[in-house]
């Protein structure tokens, strides 16, 4: 059981840290096409996609990131009470 909670704690603390360096990283001029920042975009824009088309535009700015920790942080805690 505790294998579990490790597995759910790290599966969810990795896709936070995807989302807070691809934010980190669209701060920087970096090469779109080089194979970790695609797969870095693979793992997250799943996640944020949704979201964007969601949330209302607000000048230029980018909540999705924000939001999609926000709900990450939700889900694992509804995820981590089943157990």
């Amino acid at each position: 059981m505790a294998f579990i909670i490790i597995f759910i704690n790290l599966f969810f603390q990795i896709l936070s840290w995807a989302i807070i360096i691809r934010i980190l990283l669209s701060w920087v001029r970096i090469d779109p096409y080089h194979p970790l920042i695609r797969l870095l975009d693979q793992i997250t824009e799943p996640i944020l996609a949704p979201i964007r088309n969601i949330l209302p535009s607000a000048g230029g700015f980018d909540f999705s990131p924000i939001v999609a920790i926000v709900l990450l942080s939700l889900l694992q805690r509804l995820v981590l009470s089943l157990f």
